[in-house]
């Protein structure tokens, strides 16, 4: 759960304003922040604590990555996402969360992102609540999570270990994923980094979700 009260005002203010701008569809924002809590959940339970290191792909309108930035108020975190208005409502988000020093917006691809040596498995945690099918963002995660972390991906209701299949995630490094339900707040793919990502992978901006692995 966000650090106390005034975390919980704050996040609840900068969901609103993400809906106000079009970065977050209707709905609760109690059940959109419960959801982003169930990766804090998934993660925790895996890696046995709260993270050093994180980084959300397509953050959007701040889900999860701004709940995980208050959830692990010592982790540094990145929120990726090439749109320049959303990186733009993101940093005043981290502003506001007084979360500055540690948490970085990167407006960009993260195709390409995946290759920055600053950023090129340099993360102990990599999610994905709403960035891309199955393929795509398994291969772009592979370049940004290190080996012994945890790549975690928003599932449908129920989810489905088949849409990850095992002997592509291997190619990429990824072991099997493993889908786990909690409770009422969603559906999460979990899958560990075992080994080095593939030279070239992922491949080139606009390819993995043109030309999917599988």
């Amino acid at each position: 759960m966000p650090n106390g009260g005034r975390d919980q005002r704050a996040l609840v203010q900068i969901l609103e304003t993400a809906r106000d701008r079009g970065f977050l569809g209707p709905g609760d924002l109690g059940r959109h922040l419960a959801h982003a809590e169930g990766f804090v959940e998934v993660v925790e339970t895996a890696q046995q604590g709260a993270p050093a290191s994180f980084c959300d792909l397509g953050s959007g309108g701040g889900l999860p990555g701004l709940v995980l930035a208050t959830c692990w108020p010592d982790a540094r975190g990145a929120l990726i996402d090439a749109n320049a208005r959303r990186c733009a409502f993101l940093r005043e988000g981290v502003a506001l969360l007084a979360a500055d020093g540690r948490i970085r917006v990167i407006e960009g691809r993260a195709e390409e992102i995946a290759h920055d040596p600053d950023h090129r498995e340099q993360y102990e945690v990599v999610v994905a609540r709403s960035f891309a099918g199955p393929a795509p963002t398994a291969e772009i995660a592979t370049g940004l999570v290190r080996v012994g972390g945890v790549v975690v991906v928003s599932e449908p209701p129920g989810g489905e270990p088949r849409r990850w299949p095992e002997e592509h995630l291997a190619e990429l490094g990824l072991g099997a994923a493993r889908v786990t339900v909690v409770g009422a707040r969603g559906s999460y793919a979990l899958m560990r980094k075992d080994a080095i990502a593939p030279r070239g992978f992922p491949r080139a901006v606009g390819r993995p979700v043109k030309r999917p692995l599988w």
